[in-house]
């Protein structure tokens, strides 16, 4: 059973709550482009998870028939109970070593690079952890943890983090010592020196405190989110690739063969030293940090906005549809959920080959459309041509509509 898809609708509801709750209070946590950011880098996770969570499914399963020290019951309680603890366990490596070294801190960033902390932060997902996330839980197929005991804790454990991303929940009293909660998950999304690289686990605590990387939220020190190196975009595409592009890029300045081989397994942030000397890298004091922000006027960040829900809902649909797909269909919607995120971000940051590139993924809609009929996963009925139509006309407008908003605007002020 896919929990995460059946979690979406309450997703939402807790997340339309956390914009009431900030209106309620007078704060402001969230940011239309940085919400539809990470929204955007959760949709194309969840796409991209079609073509690689093979690789999960495979390895364990074959570690687990293969070489497992242990037959374990699936239907017992205590195996449950035992496979959720050490999940968790497996979970805290896997996490601190995502952050302790380069490339799987490329994979992690992705979760990182808000500078909002939400609950939409939440599902701001990585679309490359499967190249080596894998490798941290073949112990519990050793331990002989059933498959499907396995993927259903580790879908738990994940729903459980949602909650914890958000700044209106204070501190919970002796829940702290025990389980993973929004204060010290605020610790662990912080840039601030005090809190870089802390509080690791999934659900408890309890390791963090065990092996030295707790450290508790103090009303002193402020968090100031996101990464130390910032983003400074809206694109999920570019996100998950932006800190391997860096990565590449310094090793292949590197004068030395073996710093070009060992810089992607090195602690995060080690730079050969002669690429650090030529090419420095300037990290923004959190004292005078200012987010990353581009002028856009309402009008267009609300087509944005309309724009962004179609890929909502795709992604949605891809989740509950695409799993039965042949490939050739499943690369086909990824190609089309990448491509499109990508135009949107794009957007977002007004750069100037926005409205070509829009005109562009308005206009793709119509060979995706036929591709998807031929494989067959889509009816072949006019329906779907009439509601492309639909859309397609609404969208034209829409990009328009901008336009005919700012200049209705400056005819207005002209005439005062």
């Amino acid at each position: 059973m896919n929990y995460i898809l059946y979690a979406v609708p309450v997703f939402f509801l807790l997340i339309g709550l956390e914009l009431l709750a900030d209106r309620w209070r007078g704060v402001r946590s969230y940011r239309l482009a940085d919400a539809i950011s990470s929204l955007g880098a959760g949709v194309l996770s969840t796409t991209s998870g079609l073509l690689t969570k093979v690789v999960g499914l495979l390895t364990y399963d074959f570690a687990w028939r293969h070489w497992g020290v242990f037959e374990l019951p699936a239907d017992s309680p205590w195996v449950w109970g035992f496979a959720f603890l050490f999940y968790d366990f497996c979970y805290y490596w896997n996490h601190r070593l995502g952050h302790e070294r380069n490339v799987l801190w490329a994979a992690h960033s992705v979760h990182h690079q808000s500078e909002e902390y939400n609950l939409s932060t939440a599902l701001r997902q990585t679309s490359t952890g499967f190249l080596f996330g894998w490798i941290f839980y073949l112990p519990m197929a050793l331990a002989g943890v059933p498959p499907l005991v396995f993927f259903t804790v580790a879908a738990f454990n994940l729903l459980y983090q949602f909650w914890v991303h958000t700044r209106h929940v204070p501190k919970l009293g002796w829940l702290e010592w025990l389980f993973i909660t929004p204060s010290n998950h605020r610790v662990h999304h912080a840039r601030n020196p005090l809190y870089l690289d802390r509080n690791y686990g999934g659900v408890f605590i309890l390791w963090d405190r065990l092996f030295g990387t707790f450290q508790e939220e103090l009303a002193e020190e402020p968090p100031v989110y996101g990464v130390t190196t910032p983003l400074r975009s809206w694109n999920p595409l570019w996100a998950n690739l932006q800190f391997y592009a860096l990565l590449w890029q310094d090793a292949r300045r590197a004068g030395s063969w073996w710093d070009r081989l060992r810089i992607w397994f090195m602690p995060t942030g080690w730079r050969p030293a002669d690429v650090a000397a030529r090419y420095p890298l300037a990290k923004p004091d959190p004292a005078s940090f200012e987010k990353f922000e581009v002028p856009l006027g309402r009008a267009a960040q609300l087509y944005a906005a309309l724009q962004f829900l179609v890929y909502l809902l795709g992604g949605t649909w891809l989740m509950a549809a695409a799993e039965d797909w042949p490939l050739s269909g499943q690369l086909l919607g990824w190609a089309w959920m990448a491509f499109g995120l990508h135009v949107l971000g794009v957007w977002l940051e007004n750069r100037p080959t926005a409205l070509g590139l829009e005109w562009a993924r308005l206009l793709l809609n119509l060979p995706v459309l036929w591709l998807a009929q031929q494989l067959a996963l889509l009816p072949a009925g006019a329906e779907a041509w009439a509601l492309l139509a639909l859309y397609g006309l609404l969208s034209l407008l829409g990009i328009y509509l901008p336009r005919l908003a700012e200049g209705w605007r400056r005819d207005r002020l002209g005439s005062l």
